[in-house]
């Protein structure tokens, strides 16, 4: 709606061509709209390539883009826009003019948690691409960026040109396999980079910087549980920087660049402590190097004494954020199977208790009756996930089912098989889902409060 708008989608327009101009907006509103069909973003797409094939022409009439976006906004608010459904929508539409246009533009649905693009095998790939290019271009485009919508768009414009060139090379090269070959090997560091960046990008969005870096550290902690806060703290919070800086950005190699400078980093610190690092380390490629540690599964922690909790003067005053952060990292290296989203879990309980009674009349009774009531449940809830998750990591999934299912049959003897059945099917998804590490944040907290 504003002259600026009109002037930077000129811009894009006059200088990547109608052709690219329309590639880039299948992806970002892909990104935009994770949840809507091809038919959906299409629609939207070919009404944004015709508004600004028209009225950025040269000679076109200076009131051309604004009337035409203010069509395009109505047309969002009709009972039959073909457009992507959005829960927002009837707000923005009680709106007028300017306030609905910018509304209607800020709309976005949440990412998809398990990215659902499958590669399709090479044989595949051809026979698509070989009976209608256009098609399988634009079919591949929305799947992959709605999967991936958390990967800055750089990333992504990247990955999925080298994607597509790959295909229309090799779809029609003499050799078809060893050309795919070849070229996956070269698209490795890219297609690492557009998975990783994905990952650690939906939780900075789930999470934001203060929580993410407590997610990095807690997830360090129980990979290497033999080192202090102040080995890891400063790694964790590097990281976050790192995601608040890139994420959003538009700057061609920030999250490559940037993730390459914190993986040389971490293994200049860890290397030496960590055998398990210092093999990840080895490698030339920087990415895979982070990935390697980022997989890295959690190791029994060592015999410790019991975690010192931090008393009402500590949690109250200006540090009380690094205090809980502290004793919560002290808790994760003792139980090192407890995944994120228990951990996450205890973490937002911590800041919602100093929430609380920090700003309670009586803050040292307010604190005192919270603690008795963790000191109660704390236990058993750090011990059923340590338990569920840590017999999950050592046995084959189904000797853990089977184990699963004895332990449920003790508990419940008077259980009808089916119930058992079922509650054995709910925690082996459960464990599957969201006891590895880079597990999916916002799925795992829904299942942890069920």
């Amino acid at each position: 709606g504003r002259d600026y708008v009109r002037d930077k989608v000129c811009l894009e327009f006059k200088t990547l061509g109608k052709e690219d101009f329309r590639t880039l907006n299948i992806i970002a509103n892909s990104r935009k709209f994770s949840n809507a069909t091809l038919k959906e973003i299409n629609h939207l797409v070919h009404e944004i390539v015709s508004l600004a094939e028209s009225c950025c022409a040269d000679g076109a009439d200076p009131s051309c883009y604004d009337a035409g976006s203010s069509a395009l906004s109505a047309k969002s608010c009709s009972g039959s826009s073909p457009f992507p459904a959005h829960p927002g929508t009837a707000g923005c539409c009680a709106q007028e003019g300017l306030e609905r246009k910018l509304c209607l533009a800020a709309l976005q649905h949440p990412p998809q948690e398990l990215p659902r693009y499958l590669q399709p095998s090479d044989e595949e790939l051809c026979e698509a691409f070989k009976k209608d290019p256009k098609d399988f271009a634009d079919r591949f485009l929305h799947e992959y960026a709605s999967s991936y919508s958390q990967t800055p768009l750089p990333v992504l414009l990247g990955s999925t040109r080298s994607f597509l060139s790959m295909v229309s090379t090799c779809c029609i090269s003499a050799k078809p396999t060893p050309c795919f070959l070849k070229e996956k090997l070269e698209r490795k560091t890219l297609s690492l980079l557009t998975l990783m960046s994905n990952r650690v990008c939906s939780r900075f969005k789930t999470y934001g910087k203060d929580k993410v870096a407590f997610s990095y550290l807690t997830s360090l902690a129980q990979k290497m549980p033999g080192a202090s806060f102040e080995d890891l703290s400063p790694l964790a919070e590097d990281a976050a920087e790192l995601f608040a800086q890139c994420c959003d950005s538009v700057a061609e190699d920030c999250m490559e660049k940037k993730l390459s400078e914190h993986t040389a980093k971490a293994c200049g610190a860890l290397s030496a402590r960590d055998e398990r690092i210092a093999d990840c380390c080895k490698g030339k490629n920087l990415m895979q190097n982070y990935f390697c540690i980022s997989a890295l599964p959690a190791v029994p922690g060592p015999k410790l004494p019991e975690a010192q909790k931090p008393t009402n003067e500590q949690l109250c005053s200006e540090e009380g954020n690094l205090h809980a952060k502290r004793f919560l990292f002290e808790l994760a290296r003792r139980h090192t199977s407890v995944p994120d989203a228990f951990l996450s879990k205890l973490y937002d309980a911590c800041n919602q208790v100093r929430g609380e009674c920090c700003s309670a009349k009586d803050a040292p009774a307010c604190l005192d009756s919270k603690r008795q009531q963790m000191g109660e449940e704390l236990p058993r809830f750090l011990d059923k996930a340590n338990q569920l998750c840590g017999q999950y990591s050592k046995l084959s999934f189904l000797d853990f089912k089977k184990r699963l299912r004895e332990s449920l049959k003790q508990k419940m003897p008077e259980a009808n098989p089916e119930l058992l059945e079922q509650l054995v099917e709910q925690r082996a998804n459960f464990a599957s889902t969201c006891c590895p590490p880079n597990s999916p944040p916002l799925f795992c907290a829904s299942k942890v409060r069920a």
